[in-house]
């Protein structure tokens, strides 16, 4: 880049708005982007480069040199150039066609429109031609087109509503806000086009959740933060337009500096065929020095007898130098010991293997006509060697939809399917589900086949219309109408929107809310509930509360939240409902599905008051504000009355828990990397039986610094290995190799099953120096690894870790834009044409549809492509070198003269007689020996066609085969058995120590085991961000519509008119004490 030199200088970076001249000066990068290899004028330099690391194509060039002096040349040179032009031009075809879909995606991306303030007016501008300090106008459902610093929008306050999806693989909403006194420019564009603030701020960086910087406008400063950014990559949802200030552009954007460089990929073979090339080269090195010595001795000895013949002067060549030409020149004659066509007939095969790929039927996705498509051919053979998969989350193993399917109310399941005599019975395509089509408002996707909810509603069942009245009450979940006059819900949480969703078919629609009221509508009638206090949710109390008065005058404390976190919260008298209950939540956890907890509180109107006067004198607080609030949250939210529990399903793609244990049974080791948070990919991890309760333990790394990590990794390895651990030590220094092999032979050492689960911020510390080989011993001993919330450096920095240090073949698959840097990490890169866009696809070396895929193109192509091509090779070699010794020992009767045996034309025809020859034979014997057509054809022609049949029927056949086999395996045997007693490797010692600790341990010792605190019952999966609620009961999201109430027990627990502020000083609260003690908060 042009900017490369100025970048790497920069400390701070300074722009101002609306001022291209005075940006300029820094030479701050455009918003065109780059990732394709190659240009038009550095195309044949470095894909000539690249070409000729490979060592046979540098052997090639150094011979066609040779072949062009004549006194050692016998062969022409065009046997030679003709062949290496025609494997380096195909090559480099292959190379220019992939390189141009590359320019033609990053083309599309450059050409998209933005809108423009350029002198004091709109326009359409390509993105390539957006600069830093641009102000742009972005519009709903529309992508950001550069990191951007939000100025005003068409919500109240400033605020937008963007997608991340593109970044972290989240699809709930996040909310960005505007500074005040930039969101009062609103739409007007003369008051935009006058807006010369200065931002001082960070320099370009990859940390997706940090920003900091300065905005300098009319004499004063206001400090920005993470959340008056929005960043290229994201959509803009729910807001019809906004504006902002172009702060990084094009590589610069957060987006691209988390994209991974296009590496060049070969496959393990290739490297082998470099390394055995040059072990061939020496070899005929030494044939060409045998042969230079004989005709060394032969010119001295007999060579003079033919200088009269030849006319030849006595002085005009010694002895000593014709060897020396006879070397060079038997080189050339010898060179098809490794010829060219190797490489030609590799890729012929590896283009091969490709189209059986693209043709293959059972990866072709009907749903949406995707069939699977190999976009590289030189990585073929690579398939059938994966020994680790790195795996994306969202998108790639679950679909991201999320599903009401059971709950428990007052201890009755409901959800459940029963036949006649009350049994339990599988749900199939011919049970009809609930009809919800008689609702007009319901959700026609939702299905629900358990009619005996309907019943219990219609019937009047208090505790099941409490139930469901909770769930269209307590959630953060805003709503609107469409121009046709359906209801819309705009959700934080795609569980949010799946238990609302659920109440709104069951006849409890939420219509709409106020910063002080929500209305409801209840069987057909509305009701306005008065919104007293919103008790928000945070990743410590795992729950979340709402306080309102009903009509008739009561006030109600609803609450859902984790069933760890809910049931210590609960009534005494409650224990018989507890326990019934808690049982339906270990039944709907072992089905893989989410669950919360449910339950209310009656409260009295004179204590709300007093709670709600502490409340709000906790808030007027200056100090220990939130310590306050919590310790008040603490206390209202006590003595609660248990509804029931609801399990949503986060729907997994077909296939994947098949796919799964077959990958395990491979002794593939699978790693889930998601920018998801930790709770939600736990959840994921025991639906797909990553994750099970059976396993030994489950290894939680959460320190939030380096000292913290690596005393959690040491008490996790020390807990694996048990005090006995002699085998392995971390801290010893010794070399890769031998390091390597210590792991594999300790890995054998773990009998149980084990997984790692470890946060991004913790996993920033353990990819240091000083702490990453204690990651990657543990990781690698560990069934499953789980890393949560990593942002896209972070995985392809994992990957590279195991790349490095394990020696193993990796593969890398996901569906998104932030996946993109693994998929280009990892020797493979497998991309899954998703609903998070076609980055991931672009940047791969495969792709197709559907998770599920990955099991046949690994088992079946990668097996059958590696076998071909090793089978192929042996062949190959040991054609050539048969053919190649006949010219050797030719030379010891043509007096070591370098002549030639053969005609160059005979060999063409001797190779092609071997190939096709040999396999037209093979397949013509076979069909004759097999094909009971051409035996009816030809009796007479074929008296012995099956006499291999018929011959073993005999018993003596059979009895030499077994004295021949018994004769040939015995003596083999015994001396393994004997050098296994007298002379025990390391491995050896360490599998007898293993069965011995085995047989030592009690029959008792395996017991029964007890659900872990941190299993799947507990996962709520909210955002891991505070939720709305602080935002709801503000108002700032809200368009005045009507006077609202202002009665005193209205108004909410939260100063609304410092709505702002309170956010902005728990950001600087967090910046402030990241400072201090140098951990990141997700």
């Amino acid at each position: 880049m042009f900017f490369s030199e100025n970048k790497s200088h920069e400390v701070e970076r300074i722009v101002k708005a609306n001022d291209r001249e005075y940006n300029e000066k820094f030479q701050y990068a455009d918003n065109r982007i780059h990732t394709s290899k190659y240009n038009i004028l550095t195309f044949l330099p470095i894909n000539l480069f690249e070409q000729f690391q490979r060592v046979a194509n540098a052997y090639f060039l150094c011979l066609l040199i040779l072949q062009l002096i004549p006194e050692i040349s016998s062969l022409t040179w065009f046997t030679t150039i003709v062949p290496l032009v025609l494997v380096i031009t195909m090559t480099a075809v292959k190379d220019a066609t992939d390189d141009y879909f590359r320019h033609k995606s990053d083309n599309q991306v450059n050409n998209r429109q933005s809108e423009v303030l350029i002198n004091s007016k709109l326009q359409n501008e390509k993105w390539m031609n957006v600069k830093v300090g641009d102000i742009i106008k972005l519009e709903n459902n529309q992508f950001v087109a550069a990191d951007l610093l939000l100025l005003s929008s068409s919500e109240p306050h400033g605020l937008c509503y963007v997608e991340t999806a593109e970044l972290d693989g989240e699809t709930n909403l996040k909310v960005r806000h505007a500074l005040s006194v930039t969101s009062e420019l609103g739409a007007d564009i003369s008051k935009l086009a006058r807006f010369d603030g200065i931002v001082v701020c960070e320099v370009p960086n990859n940390k997706l959740d940090k920003f900091m910087g300065i905005l300098s406008w009319k004499d004063s400063k206001h400090s920005l933060n993470n959340e008056k950014i929005i960043l290229r990559g994201c959509i803009l949802r729910n807001t019809s337009w906004c504006f902002g200030m172009v702060i990084f552009a094009g590589p610069d954007t957060k987006l691209m500096q988390n994209s991974g460089k296009t590496k060049f990929k070969r496959t393990s073979i290739d490297r082998s065929m470099n390394t055995l090339v040059l072990w061939i080269f020496g070899f005929l090195i030494c044939l060409g020095i045998i042969l230079a010595i004989g005709n060394s001795i032969w010119e001295s000895q007999t060579g003079d007898q033919f200088r009269t013949f030849l006319f030849w002067n006595e002085d005009e060549k010694s002895s000593v130098f014709s060897g020396f030409l006879t070397f060079w020149s038997y080189i050339i004659i010898l060179n098809t010991v490794v010829p060219i066509s190797l490489y030609v007939s590799m890729e012929v095969i590896r283009l091969g293997h490709s189209y059986f790929i693209n043709w293959d039927r059972k990866m072709y996705y009907s749903r949406k006509a995707i069939p699977a498509e190999a976009r590289t051919t030189t990585l073929n053979e690579e398939l059938g060697q994966i020994e680790y998969i790195f795996s994306d989350k969202t998108g790639t193993l679950t679909q991201n939809i999320m599903t009401f399917k059971r709950c428990s109310i007052n201890g009755r399941i409901y959800g459940e399917v029963h036949d006649d005599l009350d049994q339990k019975t599988e749900i199939t395509q011919k049970k009809e589900p609930v009809d919800f089509s008689v609702k007009s408002r319901a959700d026609r996707e939702l299905q629900f086949f358990d009619h005996n909810l309907m019943e219990s509603i219609k019937m009047g069942d208090p505790k099941v219309h409490e139930f469901l009245r909770l769930l269209a009450l307590c959630h953060t979940v805003m709503s609107e109408e469409n121009s046709a006059g359906e209801l819309i819900y705009q959700v934080q949480s795609p569980d949010e929107g799946a238990l609302v969703t659920a109440a709104r078919n069951l006849g409890f629609i939420f219509k709409s809310r106020t910063p002080e009221t929500i209305t409801i509508e209840e069987l057909g009638t509305l009701v306005t509930y008065q919104l007293l206090a919103f008790l928000d949710f945070n990743n410590t109390r795992k729950r979340m509360s709402v306080i309102v008065r009903n009509p008739e005058g009561q006030i109600k404390l609803y609450s859902k939240g984790a069933d760890t976190i809910l049931f210590e919260k609960l009534h005494p008298s409650n224990e018989v409902l507890l326990s019934l209950t808690s049982d339906h939540l270990s039944e709907f956890a072992g089905e893989g599905l989410r669950t919360l907890a449910i339950a209310y509180r009656d409260l009295d109107d004179k204590y709300f008051k007093e709670w709600h006067k502490m409340l709000e004198d906790a808030n007027a607080a200056t100090e220990e504000r939130d310590e306050r609030i919590a310790g008040l949250y603490e206390e209202i939210e006590r003595d609660l009355l248990l509804l029931g529990a609801t399990a949503v399903e986060d729907k997994l793609q077909e296939g994947v828990i098949e796919t799964v244990t077959s990958l395990s049974l491979a002794n593939i080791k699978i790693w889930v990397l998601t920018g998801d948070k930790q709770e939600t990919a736990i959840n994921i991890g025991y639906a797909c039986n990553m994750l099970t309760d059976d396993m030994n333990d489950v290894f939680v790394i959460a320190g939030n610094n380096a000292v913290e990590v690596k005393e959690e990794l040491r008490k996790a390895k020390q807990n694996l290995f048990g005090q006995n651990r002699n085998f392995s030590n971390g801290h010893v220094v010794c070399e890769k190799k031998q390091q390597l092999e210590l792991d594999s032979i300790v890995e054998e050492t773990i009998t149980g099953d084990y997984a790692l689960i470890i946060n991004g911020h913790s996993l920033a510390h353990a990819l240091e120096s000083d702490v990453k080989n204690d990651l990657l011993e543990l990781a690698c001993m560990c069934k499953t690894v789980v890393c949560c919330r990593v942002t896209p450096l972070q995985k392809a920095q994992v990957v590279e870790l195991v790349k490095k240090y394990r020696n193993a073949v990796t593969l890398a698959i996901g569906d998104g834009a932030n996946d993109v840097s693994m998929i280009k990490s990892a020797h493979i890169g497998v991309g899954i044409s998703g609903q998070e866009g076609l980055q991931a696809v672009l940047a791969s070396d495969y792709s197709f549809a559907q998770f599920r895929y990955l099991q046949r193109l690994l088992f079946v192509h990668g097996r059958w492509s590696y076998f071909r091509m090793c089978k192929f090779l042996c062949y190959f070699f040991y054609k050539n070198f048969a053919f190649t010794l006949v010219h050797f020992w030719f030379g010891f009767f043509c007096g070591f003269s370098a002549q030639i045996a053969l005609d160059t034309s005979y060999w063409t025809f001797i190779n092609h007689v071997f190939i096709w020859g040999s396999i037209a034979i093979y397949f013509s014997i076979l069909f004759t020996m097999h094909s009971n057509g051409i035996f009816g054809i030809f009796p007479n022609q074929f008296p012995f066609v099956g006499n291999a049949r018929h011959s073993l029927t005999q018993k003596c056949i059979w009895l030499v085969i077994l004295l021949t086999t018994v004769a040939s395996v015995m003596p083999v045997v015994a001396f393994r058995f004997l050098k296994v007693d007298l002379y025990p490797t390391l491995s050896d010692q360490i599998r007898r120590w293993q069965k011995a600790q085995k047989k030592a341990r009690p029959p008792s010792s395996r017991r029964p085991r007890t659900r872990r605190s941190s299993s799947r019952r507990s996962g709520y999966a909210f955002a891991h961000q505070e939720g709305y609620g602080e935002l709801i009961t503000s108002g700032k999201n809200m368009r005045a519509k009507n006077p609202p109430p202002t009665s005193g027990l209205e108004k909410t627990h939260y100063n609304s008119t410092s709505w702002i502020e309170n956010l902005c000083k728990k950001t600087t609260d967090t910046v402030s004490s990241f400072s201090q003690d140098k951990t990141v908060k997700l």
